[in-house]
């Protein structure tokens, strides 16, 4: 990864993106020497047979060498796996599927703005939080697809015990337009102006915390728009900075590829990698994927904080010491402290990205009460109802 430039100032600036450097990054070709497990290299991507990986890992020494080599092509791969046939029980993936229709029709009956991140709202089908509602409408099916071996043997390599699982559904139907290239969560849902306020060596820790992932739940010929990515694009340390640029939109548009999937299949890849979903041009396929996101243990503190009772209790404080003539980068501090500064996780069902990719996080709801000079009546309303958005069911059962 190209860190040279950040050495004096321990941050990646706008000024360090160069799109000559990216390309000499992703031209780097995929060596077949380097994945002995693996099935084939098609279009730079590394492709195993279920089959044959769940052979591979019969002995604690194979479970060993196979982990390791999955976790060098998210590494300094192509920064992506294909697993052929991982739900092997296509039974299991079906009743998955009739779970997620039955969730997709009660909540348009219900109606409500559905927003996404990458797509217009009502351009597609998507449950958030499809792990949780999986469970509460089909326990039995739940427990049969996430006993899954190989999603745990993925998620064990990239992110070591304790991870936590979320899944979102996605049905893009005929019609449904590509997605911009994007890297994921987390240093890729903000803005380029918060993203180069995080030191560089945070560029290379985000990517380490989160897998993707995806599980096919239909049979997705390239027509269908299966996700396009560009390998080895997950190298490339400022790419934080310039995933938005359109000369790299452009270079995206041109070297991509793309995989046909069959159902049961599974992609899991690093999610710096630059992707986006295609366009589905077929006349009568549904698109259906299960977006898979695991985030390490790491990724949360050691204590549990009460930080909406935290910042009730202080803000009162602020508006005196405001009155008193602080300084706003002040004030601002102490709400970093007293606050959750991260949007995530949430219930995007009830706290949705409509204007942006991200809801409200605490700070800045704090911030903009300091601004408009809100009493602490209307500021422990507006936690409160921050707080609400963020459950997922009435009365927390």
């Amino acid at each position: 990864m190209p860190i040279a430039p950040t050495t004096r100032t321990g941050r990646l600036t706008p000024d360090d993106v160069s799109l000559d450097d990216f390309v000499e990054v992703v031209s780097e070709a995929t060596d077949p020497d380097d994945y002995r497990h693996a099935d084939s290299i098609e279009q730079g991507v590394v492709v195993y047979d279920a089959a044959g990986l769940r052979a591979a890992v019969t002995t604690p020494e194979g479970e060993d060498a196979v982990r390791a080599e999955l976790v060098h092509a998210l590494t300094e791969g192509p920064g992506i796996v294909v697993l052929k046939g991982a739900w092997d029980d296509l039974d299991v993936v079906d009743r998955a599927t009739e779970a997620f229709e039955r969730v997709i029709a009660a909540e348009k009956a219900a109606g409500g703005a559905h927003g996404d991140h990458f797509a217009k709202p009502g351009a597609n089908d998507r449950i958030w939080n499809a792990l949780e509602k999986l469970a509460v409408a089909d326990p039995q099916t739940f427990v049969d697809y996430y006993a899954n071996d190989l999603f745990a043997l993925v998620s064990t390599a990239w992110l070591g015990p304790g991870y936590q699982v979320t899944s979102q559904v996605n049905v893009v139907r005929p019609g449904g337009q590509a997605q911009d290239p994007h890297r994921d969560y987390h240093l890729g849902f903000l803005s380029d102006e918060v993203v180069a306020r995080y030191p560089a060596h945070v560029h290379l820790l985000s990517p380490v915390l989160t897998l993707q992932g995806a599980v096919a739940h239909a049979d997705m010929p390239v027509e269908s728009g299966p996700t396009l990515y560009l390998p080895h694009s997950q190298k490339y340390a400022p790419g934080y900075l310039a995933w938005r640029r359109p000369e790299f939109r452009a270079y995206f548009q041109q070297h991509h590829v793309q995989l046909p999937l069959a159902q049961g299949d599974a992609v899991f890849f690093n999610p710096a990698l630059l992707h986006g979903a295609g366009t589905n041009v077929s006349a009568d396929i549904q698109r259906v994927a299960n977006l898979l996101q695991v985030s390490s243990a790491f990724g949360r503190a050691m204590e549990t904080v009460d930080r909406a009772r935290t910042a009730k209790a202080v803000y009162p404080v602020l508006r005196e010491r405001q009155s008193a003539g602080w300084e706003t980068a002040a004030l601002h501090r102490v709400v970093a402290a007293a606050a959750e500064g991260y949007p995530f996780p949430t219930n995007l069902d009830l706290d949705q990205p409509v204007d942006g990719l991200t809801p409200l996080a605490q700070t800045e709801l704090l911030e903009q009460a300091l601004a408009a000079g809100w009493t602490a009546e209307q500021v422990d309303a507006a936690l409160s109802a921050h707080a609400d958005r963020r459950r997922t069911s009435a009365g927390g059962a």
